[in-house]
C-alpha cells in the first residue's frame, strides 16, 4: 500500500469519526434537553393532576437513547485516535523515505 493511500485513508477515517462524534454529541444534547422537558411536564402534572396516575405518565418521544449515544461517542473517539495514529505513522514513514533518498 503506497504511503499516500495510507495517509488518505487515515484522513478519511478521521473525518468520518469526526462527523459521527458530532452526531452523537447532538443526540446526547437532544436527549438531555428532552429529558429535562419531560421532567418539568411530569412535575407540572403532579401539581395539577386530580389523579396521581395521570401525573407520572411521561410523553412518548422518538429520540435516540442517551446510553447508546454515549457508547457511540466513545467508539468514535477510539476511531479518531486510531486514524490519527495512522496519519502520524504514514507521515513518519514518508519522512524516513525522504531522508533515505536525500
Amino acid at each position: 500500500m503506497p504511503i499516500g493511500d495510507a495517509f488518505s485513508n487515515g484522513v478519511e477515517g478521521f473525518n468520518r469519526a469526526s462527523q459521527q462524534i458530532e452526531r452523537a454529541s447532538a443526540d446526547i444534547n437532544r436527549a438531555t434537553l428532552q429529558q429535562q422537558d419531560d421532567d418539568q411536564i411530569a412535575q407540572q402534572r403532579q401539581l395539577q393532576a386530580a389523579r396521581p396516575e395521570e401525573a407520572v405518565t411521561p410523553p412518548v418521544s422518538q429520540l435516540p437513547r442517551l446510553d447508546e449515544s454515549l457508547v457511540q461517542l466513545k467508539v468514535e473517539e477510539f476511531n479518531a485516535k486510531a486514524n490519527t495514529q495512522s496519519i502520524r505513522t504514514a507521515d513518519e514513514v514518508l519522512g524516513t523515505l525522504v531522508d533515505i533518498k536525500v
